[in-house]
């Protein structure tokens, strides 16, 4: 990977790119409604939540909007466990929900599912 680049995938829905603190390690950040979610405007991209690279020797912590890189203040110990503590709580109550989820999915008519949300992201793409 080059600095500087964020890499998408929409097949395997994740992105990776090199730490934006220097450091070298790569980044890779799995897009799924309970994790990061990735804004492409037609000309910036932006990914959401912050990315908080607290396995990384570094831990640093940033966002990226509209094609720019903003610093953001290292968390705590304790920050750090209470975020992968609602990370996690968030995604098993993802999980949950779509398990119990046989509504049609709002904008193709189809029941959610992994796939038919790939199919939506590839429609838009295109």
């Amino acid at each position: 990977m080059r600095s500087g680049v964020l890499y998408v995938s929409i097949t395997y829905r994740t992105t990776g790119h090199m730490c934006c603190c220097g450091c070298g390690e790569e980044v890779i950040a799995p897009l799924a409604p309970a994790q990061w979610s990735l804004v492409f405007d037609g000309e910036t991209v932006s990914m959401y939540p912050s990315i908080g690279n607290w396995s990384l020797k570094c831990r640093s912590h940033y966002v990226i909007r509209r094609n720019q890189v903003m610093q953001r203040r290292q968390f705590t110990a304790k920050e750090i466990a209470d975020n992968r503590a609602e990370d996690r709580a968030a995604i098993e109550k993802y999980d949950r929900a779509q398990l119990n989820c046989d509504t049609p999915h709002a904008a193709s008519g189809e029941p959610w599912s992994p796939r038919a949300w790939v199919r939506g992201v590839r429609r838009w793409f295109a």
